[in-house]
């Protein structure tokens, strides 16, 4: 009788697995297909971001690049100056040194991790299970006055200080529009290590039939946040590898 017991008990724990793995899949499925198709999130050759951020008063324009094939980085214009930063070229990482305004390879940690993010363009959930992510569906639960599925994603482990740590993000899905609306992850390192830092998105604007959110909020949850004003998204934008590559 009690291997009977134990023997309905797995398999009652089998079944309750797949049922929370299907509606997992179930809402990411429906944030593709509400936000231009799967087919299309997949033939996205890049993006370039127009933006802005607020500091002390002044204005500093952004412009933000990121491609399939992993190269990124963030152009910065202050005071007439174009400071590139987070700039990887597919192998190397580098970025400016403010007080130098010299042009720096990052360690070989950072790069490490950095090409671990080459893996997620244009979409973490995008074929996560070939990057050999897990999702799991944590529940029902409010963000930012909104009704949401609160999705666990872990990814490959990240290095920090020499030592490999799990990568876990939540991410929050608004429960009718299924689209993300919030993202919280645990600050591994810095000075604010151990911390929770939160994003949070709205105002979905379709671009040549894809739907980005216009609007971002980044800070330490529950303390100060910064938002990222963004003006313009484009799709497949034309770049030279001059533009990632590092200054000789």
């Amino acid at each position: 009788m009690k291997t009977m017991k134990m023997a309905f008990l797995m398999a009652w724990l089998a079944c309750a697995g797949a049922v929370n793995a299907q509606s997992a899949d179930e809402i990411i499925n429906n944030y593709f297909e509400n936000t231009g198709g799967l087919e299309a999130w997949k033939n996205l050759k890049g993006i370039k971001i127009s933006a802005k951020v607020n500091q002390g008063g002044i204005e500093i324009p952004l412009e933000i690049v990121q491609l399939k094939d992993g190269r990124q980085y963030t152009k910065i214009t202050f005071q007439g100056q174009e400071i590139k930063q987070g700039v990887f070229d597919g192998t190397n990482l580098w970025n400016t040194n403010f007080q130098t305004m010299k042009a720096e390879k990052a360690d070989e940690e950072s790069t490490s991790n950095a090409k671990l993010d080459a893996n997620d363009f244009p979409d973490s959930f995008l074929d996560y299970k070939a990057k050999g992510y897990q999702v799991e569906l944590v529940g029902k639960e409010p963000f930012d006055g909104a009704e949401s599925y609160k999705l666990k994603l872990t990814r490959e482990p990240r290095t920090v200080d020499g030592n490999k740590v799990e990568d876990v993000l939540y991410y929050f899905f608004e429960s009718e529009s299924f689209v993300p609306i919030g993202q919280e992850s645990e600050i591994k390192e810095g000075p604010a290590k151990g911390q929770v830092s939160q994003i949070k998105m709205s105002d979905y604007t379709e671009v040549a039939g894809l739907y980005f959110p216009y609007s971002m909020v980044q800070g330490i949850k529950g303390g100060q946040s910064q938002p990222l004003i963004i003006e313009k998204i484009e799709v497949n934008p034309v770049v030279t590898d001059a533009d990632f590559a590092f200054p000789q």
